[in-house]
């Protein structure tokens, strides 16, 4: 196109334009159920004039730029893209694009028991009320309804992918619950199939039945990882099955230490908060190739330790994040986010005020939208198809709005992301190159019922363990 302008005969042929800007007119429901209809059925789709922060390096960020998908992937990215006649338009005027935020350690079926411990310690509350007493008590339909419920909240907040860990293997029902849970909320997801209680458990034999029947194909949004203990027989398990390692790892380092000895470990293992870790432990997951995973609100509020950002970072790891769960703190990557900025800051500057020499580098809100983001899908093992805007990738990709009182006039990018924005700027989500939230709503969802679900399993769980909720407790 001359002069890098989009033609007016572009921008009008076949009611192809479909606008994200909230600074338009109200859209009636009809005419925005047509939008969404026109994008499910796209096969390119191009995102116009957006502020475009693609997470990968060698490419660079654009403060204008177009994205284009097509058959679900990310095809091209640069300014003044000339879209073909069969291309939807989405004007992506004042959005910042980014790629879909990777939540590294959620435990979904969870979602049932939200703000269940306002004031709890992982000890002895949590190990107490929610492993111990009700997570036995999850019947499969259980399952199911807080695997939904999550996953749905997390699209709706940004979140493309998770590492779920799945510690509700009662029997293989339970396992089939927490899968079909994750695939007809359509997130991309990582099953970290986990333990479980009573006398109908499979664990971890039942991984080779679960990789049969629901991960004998790499084309599709769901992969399979073991949720393993510092038991070495699970981690003969996961090396039997060719399956990545995620180890909940905090306080004691020596069983660690012990399955390195026993060369169990393998590049590409997950290790969970990593608090209290000794320096022989940190040597061992940055030269066996391992990842890791904080969640600095989760960690901090209920006495897992200090958040190990700074542990990682000296030792040559660039961490992920995660939310953990949400019977204390919310699911929310903008909160981690921040949380992750300000803690390691704080700590830092602390020991300049202090006088001391060589002190760690302070986190900008780049590094920190790295660690959601392309550090997640490396912890996850899926940078090959996520965590960037990168052509070839699958188009994982959210648009957050910032033509708000709250933001306006944008000055920054990386800021307003990281240190500004909060769910409410989700303007909409896909997920390899389907809408899943547009205009601020889920797509083919009835939350109605997701909710039903959600609020019956509660009420069944808790009237069998005779936990009673306090809404004002």
């Amino acid at each position: 196109m001359p002069n890098g302008k989009i033609s007016r005969r572009l921008v009008l042929q076949s009611s192809s334009v479909l606008a994200a800007a909230s600074a338009l007119a109200p859209v009636s429901a009809q005419a925005q159920n047509a939008e969404v209809a026109r994008l499910q059925r796209a096969r390119r789709i191009l995102l116009k004039g957006g502020t475009v922060l693609t997470l990968d390096r060698n490419l660079g960020d654009f403060a204008s730029a177009d994205v284009l998908i097509q058959d679900g992937k990310i095809r091209d990215i640069r300014p003044n893209l000339v879209a073909s006649a069969d291309t939807i338009l989405v004007d992506a005027t004042n959005r910042i694009v980014i790629p879909g935020f990777i939540d590294t350690h959620v435990h979904s079926y969870q979602g049932l028991l939200r703000s269940t411990l306002p004031n709890g310690l992982v000890d002895p509350d949590y190990n107490r009320d929610i492993q111990n007493s009700m997570t036995p008590a999850y019947a499969p339909d259980d399952v199911y309804a807080g695997e939904l419920i999550t996953a749905l909240a997390m699209i709706d907040n940004g979140t493309t992918t998770i590492v779920d860990i799945a510690q509700i293997s009662h029997s293989p029902e339970h396992s089939d619950a927490c899968i079909r849970g994750l695939q007809n909320a359509g997130i991309r997801a990582v099953h970290a199939y986990s333990r479980g209680s009573g006398p109908r458990v499979r664990y971890p034999e039942d991984i080779a039945r679960l990789q049969r029947t629901y991960f004998n194909t790499k084309d599709q949004l769901l992969t399979l990882a073991m949720a393993t203990s510092v038991e070495p027989a699970t981690f003969r398990a996961a090396r039997a099955a060719g399956v990545q390692a995620v180890l909940h790892i905090r306080v004691n380092p020596e069983p660690l230490l012990e399955l390195g000895r026993a060369g169990l470990l393998r590049a590409g293992d997950e290790f969970i908060h990593c608090a209290h870790l000794n320096e022989a432990a940190w040597r061992l997951i940055k030269d066996s190739g391992g990842r890791v995973s904080h969640s600095p609100p989760l960690e901090m509020a209920m006495g897992h330790g200090m958040p190990a950002i700074q542990d990682s970072l000296d030792h040559g790891i660039r961490p992920s994040l995660s939310s953990d769960h949400s019977a204390t703190v919310a699911q929310d990557m903008f909160f981690v986010m921040r949380t992750a900025f300000e803690v390691q800051r704080l700590f830092a500057l602390q020991r300049r005020a202090k006088g001391e020499q060589n002190t760690p580098a302070l986190l900008s809100c780049r590094d920190v939208l790295e660690f959601a983001t392309i550090e997640g899908a490396r912890c996850a093992g899926i940078d090959a198809k996520v965590g960037s805007l990168t052509v070839g990738k699958d188009a994982d990709i959210v648009l957050l709005k910032f033509d708000r009182l709250d933001l306006w006039p944008l000055n920054n990018a990386y800021g307003a992301v990281v240190n500004m924005m909060n769910p409410s700027h989700v303007d909409t989500v896909f997920i390899a190159g389907k809408v899943k939230k547009w205009r601020g709503n889920l797509v083919g969802v009835d939350v109605a019922r997701a909710m039903r679900l959600a609020a019956d399993a509660r009420t069944a769980v808790m009237r069998r363990v005779g936990f009673r909720v306090d809404l004002i407790g």
